[in-house]
């Protein structure tokens, strides 16, 4: 499992148009699954996105985490993320995880951050779809479940 977290002001997701899901401070999780992936990682990676100090305090220092903060979580689906671009020009996707079998892990993924008492928006799996962010730093932060203990 792949994540890009960034912090927000604010964010929205549009489908055809129509605005699906707004969240204001907080972050935006762009989440990607890969074949290797099991649903125990998934616990781990709420765990670890939640308590990432990465909001600052008042010396600039990041000091804080989403869960200091009561921030926002807008989840994206995000397929491209478990692309293997070392051979040619074109990425690879055969390590990502089947359609269905993803669908459920970011749909558990979600139901995870929700039980942690989190306002939780989402995009829908599948789509395309538009993301308006409002992002603050910038602090985007990549984690990958293999790097998790």
């Amino acid at each position: 499992m792949r994540v890009i977290i960034s912090r927000i002001v604010k964010g929205k997701i549009k489908v055809n148009r129509d605005i699906i899901s707004s969240v204001g401070e907080g972050l935006v999780v762009f989440a990607g699954f890969q074949k290797a992936d099991r649903e125990e990682v998934l616990k781990k990676m709420v765990d670890k996105i939640i308590n990432l100090r990465i909001f600052q305090d008042s010396k600039s220092k990041f000091n804080y985490s989403l869960k200091d903060k009561k921030g926002a979580v807008l989840c994206v689906p995000n397929f491209t993320l478990s692309a293997v671009t070392a051979k040619g020009r074109r990425p690879s996707f055969e390590d990502s995880l089947p359609f269905d079998s993803a669908k459920n892990m970011f749909t558990e993924f979600v139901e995870l951050f929700r039980k942690e008492r989190f306002e939780v928006k989402k995009g829908v799996f599948g789509e395309r779809m538009d993301i308006e962010l409002e992002m603050e730093g910038p602090v985007n932060i990549i984690l990958d479940s293999r790097d998790l203990k």
